[in-house]
Formats: structure tokens, C-alpha cells, sequence
């Protein structure tokens, strides 16, 4: 784009231009030898300067993984920290949504220029960050959607983050390049435990073998980037993933525990609880039913079934 398409850019509200050596620009970014020479910023650039944790994860993450992301990221606002995601769809979006809930802020890295909206369907989600965040960029005004710029756009994610934390992530993942870039930068790496049986958990379990801190709520994150954690209860919000934590949901019969206990976080087949619980299909069937209309259990391709946190 040439200067007088990027200086009417600039005219839209809450538009900067900020280059490398301003000191408007983030001085963490700043840093790393491949730094952009410039940022297109849409909203406050006064968050650059506050402490960020990025969350990323699979763009087609289970129900569990989405809440538990909304629920971690929640919780980080509530400490100071900012959130920073990449604006996909999945993990991405359910983090910045929560922050903004949560009356926290949130930074989206987006891989077009700013006068485009990618995915399009997260248009309302764009606009709200703009007000309420920030948006950001390498890639000038008029820049579209073009798939070498996402993992190019994912060292800006980490660059600008204390840490990096993954919730869902498939072995072949996007989100475990922003990791790798974390991990070059010098940045600590989180990653959410799952069962060796989830596709989406395989990347995370990689990560965490390679020497990923372990993270289960905002509890295991906040002492790594040297965050103190709140002592008042009523302000500590964090996730509790025990297998028999439903967060005041009411108390079910003896058989609905068992199946729930043994269904767990993990996809299974009605084949795999007939298995275990030594119920009958058509009953397991049923209560399968049953618990997703209430919310306790998710429905996956491939006839599968997984626990909702």
C-alpha cells in the first residue's frame, strides 16, 4: 500500500502508525532481532505496555477446552494481566471474549491488514476489541488474508507475551509454531494436560514432554512470569479440574456419577462406557442424551462423546 492509502487509513478513529524505535512500541518486541520495522495499531496502544500472556489453541476445540480457555483467561485479567490471541476461531476467540467479559483487555494479532476483517464472521468481536483493546498488525492496510501470514504473525503473538500458554492444539497445530517462537524468544511456554487418547491434546502432551510448564488453572501460571496470586477466596476464580468439579451444577444419581466418572474429559464411544460402567447401551445411549441437553456432555464427530468442564 502506498503512503497516501496508509495516511487515510490513519484517519480512522484510533488508528496509529507506530515504528520500530517510537516509544509508543513495545519495547519486549523490540528486542527480537526479527522484529517488524512497524505496527498498525487500532485502539490502545497504553496496552503495549502492560504485562501480556498469549492463549492459543485449536480452531475447532472441544466445548471443555473453549470453557476452560474463557475461564483461565478470565481469571488472568483479573490478576492485571493482558490477553493476547491471534483472532482465529476457537481457542483465540473464546480468550479474547472472556478477557473483554471479564472487564479485562485483550490484544488481537491479526494476519491481514486492519481494514480487514479475518474470519469475517468474527466482525463484531474485531469492532469490540478496537474500542474496548487493541488491535494489531505488521501488514498494511489493504494487506487480505493470506496463509503465509498467520505463521508469520505468530512471533509478534509471543514476542509481545511474557508466556505462551496452549489449551488445545492438534500434533499438527498452528498454535505449536507460536510456541516454538516463545520458546527462541526466550518466553516461558504453558500447555493444558489431556488424555493421550484426544487428538487435540497431542500437541499440548508434546509440548509438555519437551518441558512445557504443566497447567491446570491461572494458579500454575502466574508465580512463572512473576504475578502474585490473590489471597482473598472470594476474588480467586481459579479452575479446578478435578474429575468432580461441576461448578454448581446440581447433584445427579449414583449411575449418572458413575458414567460421568467414566466418561471423563477424553472423547469416548457409547462402546467405551458400555465397557466401563457395565450399563447397558440403550441406557447409556440415553443418558448421554440426557446430559448433553444439560449441558454436562459434548457431542463429537464420529459418534464420540467428552465431558464438558
Amino acid at each position: 500500500m502506498q503512503q497516501p492509502d496508509i495516511d487515510r487509513w490513519l484517519a480512522t478513529p484510533g488508528a496509529r502508525l507506530l515504528q520500530r524505535g517510537d516509544a509508543a512500541y513495545p519495547a519486549q518486541l523490540a528486542a527480537l532481532a526479527d522484529a517488524p520495522p512497524r505496527l498498525f495499531a487500532r485502539g490502545d496502544v497504553g496496552l503495549l505496555r502492560r504485562p501480556q500472556i498469549a492463549v492459543v489453541g485449536s480452531r475447532h476445540p472441544t466445548a471443555a477446552g473453549r470453557s476452560l480457555a474463557a475461564r483461565i483467561s478470565a481469571d488472568l485479567v483479573a490478576h492485571g494481566l493482558v490477553i493476547t490471541s491471534g483472532l482465529a476461531r476457537g481457542i483465540d476467540a473464546a480468550a479474547h471474549e472472556a478477557a473483554l467479559n471479564a472487564a479485562g483487555r485483550t490484544i488481537a494479532v491479526c494476519g491481514t491488514g486492519l481494514d480487514t476483517c479475518y474470519p469475517s464472521e468474527h466482525r463484531a468481536l474485531f469492532e469490540r476489541i478496537a474500542h474496548e483493546g487493541l488491535l494489531l498488525s505488521e501488514f498494511p492496510p489493504g494487506t487480505p488474508p493470506r496463509a503465509a501470514h498467520f505463521p508469520q504473525r505468530n512471533r509478534v503473538i509471543s514476542g509481545l507475551a511474557r508466556g505462551v500458554l496452549v489449551v488445545e492444539a492438534a500434533a499438527d497445530s498452528g498454535s505449536l509454531i507460536t510456541a516454538r517462537h516463545a520458546l527462541a524468544q526466550g518466553r516461558e511456554v504453558f500447555a493444558v494436560p489431556g488424555s493421550p487418547l484426544n487428538p487435540l491434546a497431542a500437541g499440548c502432551l508434546e509440548l509438555l514432554r519437551q518441558g512445557a510448564v504443566l497447567v491446570r488453572n491461572s494458579a500454575d501460571i502466574l508465580p512463572e512470569i512473576g504475578v502474585s496470586i490473590e489471597e482473598n477466596i472470594e476474588k480467586d476464580q481459579r479452575v479446578d479440574l478435578s474429575i468432580g468439579a461441576l461448578d454448581g451444577a446440581p447433584r445427579l444419581d449414583k449411575e449418572y456419577e458413575m458414567l460421568l466418572d467414566a466418561l471423563g474429559f477424553e472423547p469416548s464411544t457409547v462402546d467405551d462406557l458400555v465397557e466401563r460402567t457395565g450399563l447397558g447401551a440403550g441406557s447409556v445411549a440415553s443418558m448421554l442424551l440426557i446430559l448433553e441437553l444439560e449441558g454436562r456432555v459434548e457431542a463429537r464427530p464420529g459418534a464420540l462423546y467428552n465431558r464438558i468442564a
